[in-house]
């Protein structure tokens, strides 16, 4: 193969009146081996992604007011919180208001962003601009887990190909910019599940375990939904033992969960205290049940078809965090219980938009005057595709990663399928889609079962 490239080079040089010689070819080949040397670091890969997403974000602020940068990203519940936080009232004030304390979210992201308030001002373009580099930090830092997680997998190349893809991924690039919000930091945080999960089932370390159950303290204290995939990683871990005899027991897999849970317990016996009642993490489940089964979605409904952040806020304001949720779990329970039918359609929808971004794609393609959108509508499309291709590749070549890849993907949506979605709750999937893209790209060179080697 080398030598067909070099005939190839020295035709070219040939037609330009250029003489080869050995010194041409040594270099050549020197310059050869350099450049695919960069190219496959994955240091040299995150910095690009990095400087990518910071560009993109210097970009579109800059098309801005800077009084709409400084407070438009920062009108949401984690921009609520770290004000709160920030100005020493405690995680507390949801919606601005003084409604007391919370647990609408998990602590880690909220606590970051009040770092940041108390660093650059709250509601400052500085702020602004300090979150949305760490985001793109995070999102940049995606590319070495899944480097590693694609070598392991298949080969150097898989894993260089796969932090490529991410490195360009659009959905990496847009949401440090668009949501200041824990999606860049799940992202990272799953990447990193899936890379500690593959390393693990090749350990027999207490030392790893207990990091890997710090790791999961840390992605639940960040982004609960993913806690549905710490039974299926330690479940794969232990199938990994009918493979690699003592790599990894029982007494791995309760150090896992204790870790884990220790990391956990000081925020619920905070919101216990707070609430008087069993909050392990996050408490708005029954509000987020409740904003994609209601009586919006029934066209024979008699109710007031609208919702409106002022009038949810002003509810909160009166009944309180428990009472509020409490109303909501009741009223979804009930939506969905009187209509079934409606209720499976709606979880169509949802799967739809989760992956193509609306409900309707097709529709919607063709009514938008946005090219960005436009692309964004055949770069889904595109995904899909390609992660049914790269499971099937996997699936087809029997190898052994196969089902840890597939979980993400299929597992960790399921939540939003039942209550409401969009591009940005499915963001912690993304780099494993980026992987599974390189695996469509790869094709063949991936390691059948039996071939564990780095």
């Amino acid at each position: 193969m080398v030598r067909k490239e070099e005939m190839v080079v020295r035709r070219d040089f040939e037609r330009r009146g250029v003489r080869w010689s050995d010194g041409s070819r040594r270099i050549l080949c020197a310059v050869r081996k350099v450049l695919l040397r960069i190219a496959g670091s994955w240091l040299v890969i995150c910095v690009v992604a990095f400087a990518v997403r910071v560009a993109f974000v210097v970009d579109q602020a800059h098309k801005v007011p800077a009084i709409a940068l400084a407070n438009v990203p920062f009108q949401n519940e984690v921009g609520s919180i770290a004000a709160a936080v920030a100005s020493g009232q405690g995680f507390c004030c949801l919606f601005r208001e003084a409604t007391g304390p919370t647990a609408w979210l998990a602590p880690i992201y909220p606590l970051l962003i009040a770092a940041i308030s108390k660093i650059f001002g709250t509601f400052t373009v500085g702020s602004f601009y300090a979150a949305a580099v760490m985001n793109s930090l995070f999102s940049a830092l995606v590319c070495l887990p899944v480097y590693f997680a694609g070598k392991r997998i298949g080969s150097r190349l898989l894993g260089a190909t796969a932090a490529w893809v991410w490195a360009y991924f659009p959905s990496g690039i847009l949401m440090p910019f668009e949501w200041i919000w824990d999606t860049s930091l799940s992202a990272l945080l799953a990447a990193l599940l899936l890379w500690a999960m593959l390393e693990l089932a090749e350990s027999y370390s207490l030392r790893d375990a207990s990091l890997y159950g710090l790791l999961w303290g840390v992605a639940l204290l960040t982004n609960p939904a993913l806690g549905i995939l710490l039974p299926l990683q330690i479940g794969w871990i232990f199938y990994r033992q009918r493979v690699v005899p003592r790599s990894f027991g029982i007494r791995q897999a309760l150090l896992v969960i204790a870790v884990a849970g220790v990391c956990c317990v000081p925020w619920t016996i905070r919101n216990v205290v707070q609430f008087h009642r069993w909050i392990p993490i996050r408490s708005n489940f029954a509000f987020e049940l409740w904003l994609g089964n209601n009586e919006v979605f029934d066209e024979h409904s008699r109710e007031v078809n609208r919702i409106t952040r002022y009038e949810q806020v002003r509810r909160y304001a009166q009944l309180g965090e428990s009472g509020f949720l409490d109303e909501k779990r009741q009223q979804a329970e009930t939506f969905m219980r009187r209509h079934p039918a409606l209720v499976l359609k709606l979880v169509g929808q949802k799967i739809v938009a989760t992956w193509m971004g609306t409900e309707t794609p097709w529709r919607d393609f063709w009514r938008t005057d946005s090219m960005l959108v436009r692309f964004l509508f055949i770069w889904n499309l595109i995904t899909v595709i390609g992660v049914m291709v790269g499971l099937g590749r996997l699936y087809w070549r029997r190898n052994l990663y196969v089902f840890p890849v597939a979980t993400i993907p299929i597992f960790f949506p399921l939540i939003y399928y039942i209550t409401h979605t969009s591009l940005r709750y499915r963001h912690p999937c993304d780099p494993v889609l980026a992987l599974l893209l390189a695996v469509a790209f790869m094709g063949g060179r991936l390691k059948p079962t039996g071939n564990y080697g780095a």
